[in-house]
């Protein structure tokens, strides 16, 4: 959620570099603060922190849960496995704040109504975590994140237990995430590629707020009920700290979005059937399927490899089948015209699997990726059926 940054380049002045421990009175203000989604892709999804603010001593600082070290030893490769390490760190607040300011985002602030006591137990809980050997933990974008965290944190600390009495819609996880990426966007069209039928379930209320907004609209209406069975609401008061200018939004021309352009795609492979020029139209095929093989390799290393939640599962290797790499070469040599065959007679039923799992909801599919299924389809029904008379001949 959290911009990625290299800890080691971030303006140190943004960092409270503590040479001891900060003490807070009894007079600090606990918020959590929620951070709009930004322009940039780290940014689509806003940011939430948690902020202790003490006007007697004078700390006002930032616990953020969303930094990591980009410099890390085999970061990509970390990354991709789902193996990433965040840390808490501590900003000033005013720095942390003249980030958003430059990003244009808004900032919310939730002042939490909490105890003399509850105050005390959040502070020392964040205290504690920020200690060297407690502050790094690994990353998980649904379960554990920058959100969840100042979440646990705040509920560890009450008296009691929250009762969220406001309203929730129920989505899947691929809705949810939806909402942040665009619906017609290629950031969805590769989400929903990479996501897996895990990803369609419907996320609870408490795993909703993986998303920053969705934690700060539950808190807003929450309420503690004490242990002596007393209850009063979470947040004592909503403000915007940071405010957001009015700006022009961008459309893509509709021409540029995945729709269309798949759709683009599925006509050309209808013109290379209908026309039926082998040398010319063997370039287009080869080249769909080394695409789809490659991009089927990294559904694979996903649903076997990696620690990402929902990738597991994924049906779209139905169609983006990674032995795809070797059917595009295989087009060109002759002698392996044979296994060629027999290949592409199971890849036609993968595909035609793959048409049955969007058909009957089994996995939801991003509708642009449809007509890269009846792309793929076609072409390589169109192959089996001409080849089969030159096989049959040569094996009479």
């Amino acid at each position: 959620m959290k911009r990625i940054f290299l800890v080691v380049i971030i303006n140190l002045n943004s960092f409270y570099l503590f040479s001891q421990l900060p003490l807070f009175s009894d007079s600090t203000v606990i918020s959590l603060l929620t951070c709009s989604p930004g322009k940039e892709v780290y940014a689509k999804f806003g940011h939430t922190a948690i902020r202790l603010n003490d006007p007697l001593t004078g700390n006002d600082l930032i616990f953020n849960y969303g930094v990591f070290n980009f410099d890390t030893k085999n970061f990509y490769l970390k990354f991709i496995k789902g193996e990433t390490d965040y840390q808490l760190a501590v900003y000033d607040t005013q720095s942390f704040l003249q980030e958003y300011i430059a990003r244009n985002s808004m900032v919310w602030e939730q002042i939490l109504n909490l105890t003399p006591q509850e105050k005390k137990k959040l502070i020392h809980s964040l205290l504690v975590n920020y200690e060297p050997q407690n502050r790094i933990y690994r990353y998980n974008f649904v379960y554990d994140n920058c959100s969840t965290r100042p979440r646990d944190k705040i509920v560890e600390a009450l008296d009691g237990k929250i009762d969220y009495t406001g309203f929730f819609e129920e989505k899947t996880f691929r809705d949810l995430i939806g909402i942040y990426t665009g619906e017609n966007s290629w950031l969805k069209f590769g989400i929903d590629l990479i996501l897996g039928a895990d990803a369609d379930k419907v996320a609870t209320r408490n795993e909703s707020m993986f998303l920053p907004e969705m934690l700060m609209a539950q808190f807003q209406s929450a309420k503690i009920i004490s242990n002596f069975n007393s209850t009063r609401p979470l947040i004592a008061e909503n403000k915007i700290i940071v405010q957001k200018n009015p700006e022009k939004l961008s459309q893509t021309f509709p021409l540029f979005l995945p729709i269309s352009v798949c759709l683009l795609l599925f006509l050309v492979a209808i013109t290379c059937t209908v026309l039926n020029n082998k040398r010319s139209f063997r370039v287009f095929d080869s080249i769909a399927y080394i695409v789809s093989g490659l991009m089927g390799l990294i559904i694979f290393y996903l649903m076997f490899f990696s620690a990402h939640p929902l990738v597991k599962s994924n049906f779209n290797i139905l169609w983006l089948n990674p032995l795809n790499l070797f059917a595009g070469v295989f087009l060109w040599i002759r002698k392996t015209k044979p296994i060629l065959f027999y290949y592409q007679i199971l890849n036609s039923l993968f595909l035609f699997i793959a048409l049955i799992v969007f058909i009957l909801g089994i996995q939801e599919f991003n509708i642009a990726s449809i007509f890269l299924i009846l792309t793929l389809l076609l072409r390589t029904v169109r192959w089996v059926v001409t080849t089969r008379k030159d096989f049959i001949f040569k094996n009479k």
